[in-house]
C-alpha cells in the first residue's frame, strides 16, 4: 500500500466538528476501496484540509472522498517518510 496526502480548498470556517464529521465519513466507506485514511488536519481560516491516507491508488483515495461529499482537489504521493 502506498501512502497519499491529499488536499481540499474553499472549506473555509471548517470547524473541529465538522472536520471529524467529514473524516468519519471517509472512514465509514474507506475498505470499498482497500484505503485506509489515517489522519486529517483543516486550517480554517484558509479553508484547507489535509487528509493522510494509506491506499492501492490515487483513484481509490478519490473515489472515497467523492463518495463521502467532499473531492479532493489535489492527491499527491508520499514516497518517502523519515
Amino acid at each position: 500500500m502506498a501512502t497519499f496526502m491529499d488536499v481540499h480548498h474553499g472549506m473555509d470556517g471548517i470547524t473541529a466538528e465538522q472536520l471529524a464529521a467529514a473524516h468519519q465519513a471517509d472512514l465509514a466507506i474507506e475498505a470499498s476501496e482497500n484505503v485506509h485514511f489515517k489522519q486529517a488536519w483543516a486550517d480554517p481560516g484558509s479553508g484547507t484540509v489535509y487528509c493522510l491516507s494509506e491506499a492501492p491508488s490515487v483513484d481509490a483515495v478519490q473515489r472515497v472522498h467523492e463518495r463521502a461529499g467532499h473531492k479532493a482537489d489535489e492527491i499527491h504521493p508520499v514516497p518517502l517518510t523519515v
